[in-house]
């Protein structure tokens, strides 16, 4: 996601240039030193699409970043038809039932009145025995199925098995995803979180997820509490496929937001540049421990009033590298 392509042909020439058009106020920061400042003129920052903004704090929710799985159905769907099935059984074994109940308390008036020989109303005893044991067969297949239902997917999903209901229909026939989000071990949130933010390879933007239950099982490769989410069937998502997830903790904090275009990676370090004065720039350490998605974050160590450089950061850090290997030698 980084804005390198935009200005791909200056970053060139800028490398591959024996000799640079743009002044460096001071030397390299290796051995520990401070970052160099990086000189351009008003119009070599036109030249290469440099762009800044004074950024204010604002308060922002605190997220989480979590792992996340989007879930195959099949086993829900299989479940959610074998309880059908146990559903039609019980039911059947219920109207035989009723049919062999009468016929038996037939036969028995028969029988008192000797109207009928003693081994018809036997006969009907017996199927009237035989379709109690039926009946009994199909509720204890019926309940198994709702505890297994339960056990494996939770008292909401589990529920909805029973009931068919709507969001189950919708994710058996993938309107929506099932998304389970694992949080880091050790961390735990106060209430559920209500939403959280996913990716998927094959889109930039963020994904919604909307919370769904608590899952009865955590992810073996995490081992940290599991929530069940539904994300939109047309999201870029697909069953197996892992995602990142950002999850509310429910707590907030008041930070600069930062977008991915403004930052650049030095030394195993996230950086941003911030303008020193009308034609220079210095190079500024972030901390980026509060993901907004994958790229982005909300900085809270930015000095207050600073003018950030939101376009343009890799050109200034290929120059300082320039520097670095001139051994700060600057034509």
């Amino acid at each position: 996601m980084r804005a390198v392509a935009a200005c791909g042909a200056i970053l060139w020439a800028l490398i591959s240039a024996p000799s640079s058009r743009y002044a460096l106020a001071e030397t390299g920061n290796a051995g520990g030193r401070e970052p160099a400042t990086v000189k351009l003129s008003a119009t070599q920052q036109k030249q290469v699409g440099l762009q800044t903004a004074v950024l204010a704090a604002e308060s922002h929710p605190e997220q989480i970043r979590a792992y996340g799985t989007v879930l195959d159905v099949a086993r829900l769907t299989e479940l959610t038809n074998n309880y059908a099935n146990a559903q039609a059984q019980l039911q059947t074994a219920q109207a035989r039932l009723e049919v062999a109940r009468l016929a038996y308390e037939r036969a028995r008036d028969l029988v008192q009145s000797a109207a009928m020989p003693k081994k018809d109303a036997e006969a009907a005893e017996g199927t009237f025995r035989t379709d109690q044991a039926a009946l009994a067969a199909a509720e204890s297949q019926v309940k198994t199925l709702m505890a297994t239902a339960r056990q494996e997917w939770g008292a909401v999903i589990g529920r909805g098995i029973i009931e068919r209901s709507p969001q189950l229909v919708q994710l058996i026939e993938r309107e929506q995803l099932l998304v389970q989000v694992t949080l880091p071990p050790g961390v735990t949130l106060a209430e559920p979180p209500r939403s959280a933010l996913a990716q998927a390879p094959t889109r930039s933007a963020n994904i919604d997820l909307r919370y769904l239950s608590p899952a009865p099982r955590t992810d073996p490769r995490i081992q940290g509490v599991s929530y069940y989410f539904v994300a939109a069937g047309d999201s870029g998502l697909l069953p197996g496929m892992n995602t990142t997830a950002y999850v509310p903790s429910g707590k907030s904090y008041a930070g600069v937001f930062v977008e991915d275009t403004a930052i650049v990676q030095w030394q195993g370090r996230a950086w941003v540049y911030l303008r020193a004065g009308p034609e220079t720039f210095k190079r500024y350490p972030i901390r980026t421990d509060q993901p907004v998605s994958d790229d982005d974050y909300v900085v809270q160590d930015i000095p207050a009033g600073s003018e950030l450089v939101m376009r343009g950061a890799q050109v200034l850090l290929s120059e300082e590298a320039k520097s670095e290997l001139r051994g700060g030698d600057d034509d």
